[in-house]
């Protein structure tokens, strides 16, 4: 059986190894003329560290703050994201890949990742890792070896070469 591959999640932190990663969507999704979702997760901060500002703060003015910051954070990746994403079509013209969305969650990356590609049935994952070296295979980078094991569809996982 030969898997059909029209439906890409690409999970990016917006680091230079997701940004290489990007290429390898782009390619899958020109090679199999799949739709591509972009998916980026703000990383929530530690119960302790919200508790501690919030004594600092009170309560409800961090509260105000962090429903106020949210709105603009999200729209700035937003257009990080959409520009991120025209600037690897724009390299080469003939690249006819979709993007067909762009989704910013809050909460914890591989909670995000794997809730993503469970309630939107994808085909394949693909994001980036860090690590090199000897250690580089015990070293993949939490996330993506999180996501590898639990995910119940492909994760394909793309190290920033040493040239790069």
């Amino acid at each position: 059986m030969i898997p059909e591959i029209k439906k890409i999640l690409y999970a990016t932190d917006l680091s230079e190894n997701a940004r290489f990663a990007f290429g390898y969507a782009v390619s899958l999704a020109n090679r199999y003329d799949a739709r591509i979702v972009v998916l980026h997760v703000i990383e929530e901060i530690s119960p302790l560290m919200n508790a501690q500002v919030a004594d600092m703060l009170g309560a409800e003015k961090w509260q105000e703050l962090q429903r106020n910051r949210k709105k603009e954070v999200v729209e700035i990746l937003v257009q990080k994201l959409e520009a991120f994403c025209a600037d690897t079509a724009a390299a080469d013209e003939s690249c006819p890949f979709t993007v067909t969305d762009i989704k910013v969650r809050n909460g914890h990356p591989v909670e995000e990742i794997i809730a993503e590609s469970i309630a939107s049935d994808y085909d394949v994952i693909v994001m980036g890792t860090h690590g090199h070296g000897i250690l580089a295979g015990a070293m993949m980078g939490s996330t993506a070896m999180r996501v590898v094991r639990r995910s119940h569809v492909p994760v394909m996982v793309i190290r920033l070469p040493k040239t790069a």
